[in-house]
């Protein structure tokens, strides 16, 4: 289970940041690049969105606001291209790592951006202690957890199939078969290949 967003520490440094930036409103299937020659750092500040890992056409997550980041990339550049891909319509702006910096020192907002950084990469240990090291059925087990907790309209937005393929790159014959055993069981209900409730889901396939 996924810590709670620091909401206060977004609060605080968006409060900070956005005076200094331009809104950019993108519609859904706009997207935006995560990397650039210099640091950057990217707010979504209403909306649902992906993040994709350009180069291996990984799906890393889909979230909803607000996020921050590029916080990490301030003093360390990211060697992956990575893409922010809307869902649904975005309210995002990005600001340049040095002018950012410069923030955080002006208005002592260290700590702030250290709280955001850690939930950030216990983000990232969970989804990692779900997906490395695992085999086909514990990583299509532990995406369709993922996705029973989102809310009923981003389930009704994003195929089972397309989410699972994307996030685990797991053959699709693998994941219809387990898919197809598990609405047998009745371990899982899906409606027009969309995810409308999970149930307990056995430990082994």
């Amino acid at each position: 289970m996924l810590a709670v967003k620091p909401l206060s520490a977004f609060d605080a440094l968006d409060q900070h940041f956005l005076p200094l930036a331009s809104i950019l409103t993108l519609s859904p299937q706009d997207t935006l690049n995560l990397h650039t020659n210099g640091s950057v750092v990217t707010v979504v500040r209403e909306g649902i969105f992906k993040i994709e890992r350009v180069q291996e056409d990984i799906l890393v997550a889909i979230s909803s606001s607000p996020l921050i980041l590029g916080l990490p990339e301030l003093f360390e550049a990211r060697g992956e291209d990575y893409q922010l891909t809307a869902l649904t319509p975005c309210e995002v702006y990005q600001l340049d790592g040095l002018q950012c910096r410069s923030l955080l020192d002006q208005h002592q907002l260290w700590r702030e951006a250290f709280h955001w950084v850690s939930w950030i990469y216990k983000a990232q240990e969970v989804r990692d202690a779900q997906l490395i090291g695992k085999n086909s059925y514990s990583q299509i087990r532990a995406t369709l957890q993922v996705m029973s907790e989102w809310d009923i309209s981003l389930r009704a937005r994003v195929g089972v199939m397309h989410y699972i393929q994307q996030r685990t790159h797991i053959s699709r014959s693998v994941i219809a078969e387990v898919l197809a055993a598990l609405r047998a069981g009745n371990y899982i209900e899906m409606n027009k290949g969309k995810l409308v409730s999970v149930n307990r889901l056995p430990l082994e396939y």
